[in-house]
């Protein structure tokens, strides 16, 4: 798969692999802050941003999409960092692939299964209500970007999540008003978005090793719990983990300053 892609500064490849509903667009300023001392490449996934839609998503598939990308832009070896979803894709490839990447930095997503619906607020059950949401918007009754918004308001009360959605709204080929991303396709795969590693291929003192690992988590996310740094260390023996004070689950949108200073200051102690 040709994924789209926006190419940034010179120096060492490091490539970026946006979350969830997001896109090389929502990476753009840190991007630019780290072209400075990198070959920066901010890629969409499939079924995200200006990247091709599939009837699958699977970890698979994006880290195979990874794969061919490097080897298409002859890429031998990177720098690798990837926020939530684009943090498993991240894992995975490194699971596979691991003389592939000079450092790994993942943002805000634990190694393990995110698929339990046993408590309320679980993971799967607000990702469910995001999309369900988002696949309910009528767009034949949609004249304005606001009209959209306003129809999401009923399934998503946060105007922060809702705003971050938003970014995926664009006139399609027609001139009407549609999401960018593939919602069907992630409807439809959402179990196998929040998926994990099987901690058993690692288990034994198997984990991966060979280059710099970093987790830096937001301090008011749920996304890392304390119960999940055993299945990290499992997975990366040697792994840093780092948490921004007073951030949520989009740490580099939120805090974008503190975040680069972390991320700038593991990779120089990386050289």
């Amino acid at each position: 798969m040709d994924l789209h892609y926006r190419r940034l500064g010179s120096g060492p490849p490091l490539i970026v692999l946006h979350g969830l509903y997001g896109s090389s667009d929502n990476w753009i300023t840190v991007g630019r802050s780290l072209s400075h001392s990198f070959e920066v490449f901010l890629v969409d996934q499939r079924n995200h941003g200006d990247s091709p839609h599939s009837g699958e998503h699977n970890y698979m598939l994006l880290k195979n999409d990874l794969l061919d990308f490097m080897d298409n832009h002859n890429i031998k070896k990177a720098i690798l960092l990837g926020h939530s979803m684009g943090g498993k894709t991240a894992m995975f490839f490194a699971a596979d692939y691991p003389e592939r990447l000079s450092s790994l930095i993942i943002v805000d997503i634990a190694p393990v299964s995110y698929r339990s619906v046993r408590e309320p607020m679980s993971q799967i059950t607000v990702h469910m209500n995001i999309i369900s949401s988002m696949m309910a918007v009528d767009f034949t009754r949609v004249k304005s970007r606001s009209d959209v918004e306003s129809q999401l308001s009923g399934g998503i009360p946060s105007e922060k999540i809702r705003r971050f959605l938003m970014k995926n709204v664009a006139r399609n080929n027609e001139g009407v008003y549609d999401w960018k991303l593939n919602i069907r396709t992630l409807f439809n795969n959402l179990p196998e978005v929040m998926d994990g590693p099987d901690l058993r291929r690692f288990s034994g003192g198997s984990g991966i090793k060979g280059f710099p690992v970093l987790f830096i988590k937001g301090e008011k996310s749920d996304y890392i719990s304390e119960s999940d740094h055993s299945a990290i260390n499992t997975i990366f023996p040697e792994a840093e983990i780092v948490t921004i004070p007073g951030a949520g689950h989009w740490l580099h949108a939120e805090q974008p300053e503190v975040f680069i200073q972390i991320v700038s200051s593991f990779l120089d102690r990386s050289k």
